[in-house]
């Protein structure tokens, strides 16, 4: 098991790759905090919990600093230790910048990158102690520009930014990487229309849209000490959208 006895923070854990993380993560032997303010939290945690792992779930607005500090305090108090921090709490609102509201604006910011910086922050002491990792969820978005996206480009941009810049602050101790998806089968993703989703399809080499659990390998990897000499990194897992 490539994370036995570890203990892993998931952000945005009760659905899409978070949740699909949160799962693979503790078969693979992680003790996993599923952290959301989505209640279906609950549900990934008895699934792990049925599958023989452990798992708690702690009801996280990821954009309020004392709703995380409780979150790791929480951790602690369970598990003894922070090994693994996966940011991957994220939404996604359209428009370009003059049809982007200012509340929206700071709503995606907040909830995209003030979030990265937040739990990193509050963790950071733990993941210090335990020469641990950070894996940021950020997009191909983050690094091309989008059409109808700007707040949401502008937050992912950051995500790729702030990783780099931990991977150099907190070395060598503590590695930071980041993954860029490009489109994957979420409730994100599903927001989209039938007609969006097949012209997506069209525009990938690989011809389909991604699975979650496809990008929850890829959190694995990076999380793992398979990755020992990893740092700094924005990995993309898009089929291959970003090299046309």
């Amino acid at each position: 098991m490539r994370l036995q006895d570890k203990v892993a923070i998931i952000t945005g854990a009760a659905s899409g790759i978070g949740r699909a993380s949160a799962l693979l993560f503790a078969k693979e032997g992680a003790k996993v905090v599923v952290a959301d303010v989505n209640e279906k939290g609950r549900e990934v945690v008895q699934q792990i919990v049925s599958n023989g792992g452990e798992a708690i779930f702690v009801k996280t607005d990821v954009s309020r600093g004392h709703d995380v500090k409780r979150m790791i305090d929480k951790t602690v108090e369970a598990f003894g230790k922070i090994d693994i921090l996966f940011n991957n709490a994220g939404i996604f609102e359209g428009g370009s910048v003059d049809q982007t509201t200012e509340e929206n604006w700071d709503m995606i910011i907040s909830i995209n990158l003030k979030s990265v910086y937040i739990c990193s922050k509050f963790a950071m002491p733990h993941l210090l102690k335990s020469n641990g990792a950070i894996v940021n969820t950020a997009s191909v978005y983050g690094l091309e520009g989008g059409p109808g996206a700007a707040a949401y480009c502008a937050s992912k941009s950051g995500v790729v930014g702030l990783t780099r810049a931990m991977a150099v602050d907190c070395a060598p101790k503590v590695r930071v990487n980041c993954i860029c998806p490009g489109p994957i089968d979420t409730p994100m993703l599903r927001t989209l229309s039938a007609e969006d989703i097949k012209s997506m399809e069209s525009q990938i080499p690989l011809k389909r849209i991604g699975k979650p659990e496809e990008v929850a390998n890829v959190a694995l990897f990076l999380a793992s000490d398979e990755a020992s000499y990893v740092t700094g990194a924005a990995y993309t897992v898009d089929a291959g959208d970003t090299a046309t």
